[in-house]
């Protein structure tokens, strides 16, 4: 074989697998990466726009994604309407569990992942201020890449954050493991020379 056309499929091979791998990072989106890192959100409580999976242990036509509401509930087969609103993802897991075992099913199991989370707001000295979607382990770090970086007045060292469930901004020193949550608003302030 001609040693250019190798060469030309070794690059080729190499571009794939590098794709390949580019594609299910949990930056883009990879549904099974979300939903793992989303179970593990320490206190967070479900509300209006989270996306919960609901899995029924054999029973795959009670199984699935589902939205919480503008009233804060979820609707299922067999049991109806649930509020969900202000539950963790365990709570709600089992709120169901005894809903279903209400007259439904025997002894059911119910596990409820986050999917995905409200989205979270970025203002201040940062390029493109705005709402951006929530992906699962996310800092403050990749959400201020994702807004197009710090502006040159930008404070890089304390910034606010307020949570979705509280009226408060705190003061939060920036390192490259602050989280953000769902619904969180993030707001970078201009340095003091």
């Amino acid at each position: 074989m001609n040693p250019f056309r190798k060469a030309a499929l070794a690059l080729v091979a190499v571009a794939a697998v590098f794709l390949a791998a580019c594609t299910t990072s949990p930056a883009m989106g990879n549904p099974n990466e979300v939903q793992t890192a989303g179970a593990g959100i320490t206190g967070y409580k479900l509300g209006t726009g989270d996306e919960i999976k609901v899995t029924v242990f054999g029973e795959p036509d009670l199984s699935g994604a589902f939205v919480v509401d503008g009233q804060g509930t979820i609707t299922m087969s067999l049991i109806g309407q649930v509020e969900v609103v202000n539950l963790s993802v365990t709570e709600a897991s089992r709120l169901l569990e005894s809903k279903l075992k209400d007259g439904w099913l025997r002894e059911p199991k119910v596990t409820t992942d986050l999917v995905k989370g409200r989205p979270y707001y970025i203002l201040g000295e940062v390029n493109k201020p705005g709402e951006y979607p929530f992906v699962s382990g996310l800092t403050v770090m990749n959400a201020v890449a994702s807004a197009g970086d710090f502006t040159y007045r930008a404070d890089k060292i304390r910034i606010l954050i307020k949570s979705a469930d509280s009226p408060n901004e705190r003061e939060v020193e920036l390192t490259p493991t602050t989280a953000v949550r769902p619904g969180d608003t993030i707001r970078v302030r201009e340095r003091f020379f």
